[in-house]
């Protein structure tokens, strides 16, 4: 069963949206889906690119004309 956790980094500027994500992934059991809410512009670049280096597997799951929704597997 996967389990989802719910982060909304709204508003939270770069780079502290990076380290809340890095601090609620390593909390998450393996299996277990960060679902993040995130603006666009540079958070959004300064967070894929993170989870690009990290190996972290994600997708999008909602587009707004100011923020998305990215869902992010813990595999670890």
């Amino acid at each position: 069963m996967t389990f989802l956790k719910y982060l909304d980094l709204k508003s939270v500027p770069c780079p502290l949206n990076v380290v809340k994500i890095k601090l609620a992934l390593d909390k998450l059991s393996k299996n277990e889906q960060l679902i993040v809410e995130l603006d666009k512009g540079e958070p959004e670049e300064m967070v894929l690119k993170n989870l690009k280096e990290m190996g972290c597997l994600y997708e999008q799951i909602k587009e707004h004309e100011k923020f998305l929704k990215i869902k992010i597997l813990n595999e670890n």
